[in-house]
């Protein structure tokens, strides 16, 4: 019995591992890894035959080979999908990324890989989880990164509403949705229709396997109290350099280091206990841009930016500096140290210049987000971005397809 335990415990140890790290954060050398539709930077939710393009920076600048690999995943991210490649892909993976320059006018070298989907190489043919991989010339994968590509089959209504309990009513907002599939045949829909909610989509924070309380005819009604709450939080701070050598009302400094710019933030003070402030952001995200030059993706530069946090040391938790331009990642190269001679917590950290949104978060050792201690609060009145993906899978499918999306902002929130 103690054997078939122990079995079974590392069965579901490795479940887990292989659930919660399916993305792998990139070394050091790989920054600013985005997808982008009609060079925007968005979050990376396409439509079925949309083009999308992914791109990176490998501050090495040697023009090194990379490759890419595509595969489908199933609904929870816990193994690949029951298909063989070629359900799901017209034409062959493991392509090497042709396009790509290297910087121009810029202190810090690095060579920019552009990868366009689909392509004349492959396509995606399913609507779903898909897990891209980036390889180097040797078959070692040196990040990944989660996309969905969706149908539109349904019709999805989202509604935000502040926490109907008490004790989080000035910090939650709760997401009320129905789906309706109209005359669409969906078997069994209480059991095989999952949805997962996002904000800001940040895949971390993200809300899953949530049931329908009750259905109306051909609608599945979700009005939970708790189980589709989220957090509030803040507005995000912001970094501007896209003049890199100026000051503003984010950047403090400016010096000129050793051949690279050290650009020195304003010291923040945790808002946690100061009244609600509106403030606009981009909820996470972030763009490149230099103002002074005409590509902005190879001349733009990377600077030191250099965060400070005037707030006690914690004793048993980390501070993290996240959002978008990171993927929200709580590693070492983004945990706050504190200064003992300053009595600040500081951080710097090699970015892009542009405009950059980011959040301080605090972790315990496990990586577990303290989301109710926040250092800027939980704020029923912030702006946040909602999306809800619906997946559906027949009992005799072998995947989970995607046929729906839906997004909303609590700007129209309801008591």
């Amino acid at each position: 019995m103690n054997k078939f335990l122990s079995i079974f415990g590392l069965l579901i140890s490795f479940v887990s591992f292989s659930q919660s790290n399916v993305e792998i954060d990139p070394p050091f050398n790989i920054k600013t890894i985005s997808f982008t539709v009609n060079n925007n930077n968005v979050i990376p939710f396409f439509r079925l035959g949309e083009s999308f393009e992914l791109s990176f920076d490998d501050l090495y600048g040697d023009e090194a080979d990379y490759y890419y690999t595509i595969t489908q995943y199933n609904y929870d991210w816990s193994s690949p999908s029951n298909l063989a490649k070629v359900e799901y892909l017209n034409g062959v993976d493991n392509q090497r990324i042709i396009t790509y320059e290297n910087s121009f006018n810029t202190l810090q070298l690095y060579s920019h890989y552009r990868q366009v989907f689909p392509n004349r190489f492959n396509q995606i043919t399913k609507s779903g989880n898909y897990l891209i991989s980036i390889l180097n010339d040797e078959g070692e994968v040196v990040f990944t990164r989660k996309i969905v590509i969706y149908e539109e089959q349904v019709s999805i209504g989202l509604l935000i509403r502040r926490a109907r309990d008490f004790d989080s009513i000035n910090e939650k907002q709760n997401i009320e949705m129905t789906i309706n599939y109209g005359d669409r045949i969906l078997q069994n829909p209480i059991e095989n229709v999952k949805v997962t909610l996002f904000q800001n989509g940040n895949w971390k924070t993200s809300i899953s396997n949530i049931k329908p309380q009750f259905t109306l005819g051909s609608e599945l009604v979700y009005r939970y109290n708790k189980e589709t709450q989220f957090w509030a939080g803040n507005e995000a701070y912001s970094i501007d350099n896209k003049i890199i050598r100026a000051t503003n009302n984010t950047v403090a400094r400016v010096t000129s280091g050793d051949n690279i710019y050290n650009t020195y933030l304003y010291v923040n003070t945790p808002r946690k206990n100061q009244p609600y402030t509106y403030f606009p952001d981009i909820n996470g995200n972030f763009f490149i841009q230099n103002a002074n030059a005409t590509n902005s993706n190879i001349e733009s530069d990377y600077s030191w930016v250099y965060f400070a946090l005037n707030t006690p040391k914690m004793l048993d938790k980390n501070i993290y500096i996240v959002g978008m331009f990171n993927n929200y990642a709580l590693s070492d190269e983004y945990k706050m140290e504190f200064n003992s001679k300053s009595g600040f917590y500081e951080k710097a950290i090699l970015l892009k210049q542009g405009f950059t949104n980011f959040q301080y978060v605090i972790a315990d050792a496990s990586g577990k987000i303290d989301n109710q201690n926040a250092i800027d609060g939980n704020f029923f009145q912030t702006e946040n971005n909602y999306t809800a993906i619906v997946y559906y899978r027949g009992n005799n499918d072998r995947y989970d397809r995607v046929i729906g999306i839906a997004n909303t902002n609590s700007e129209v929130i309801k008591n």
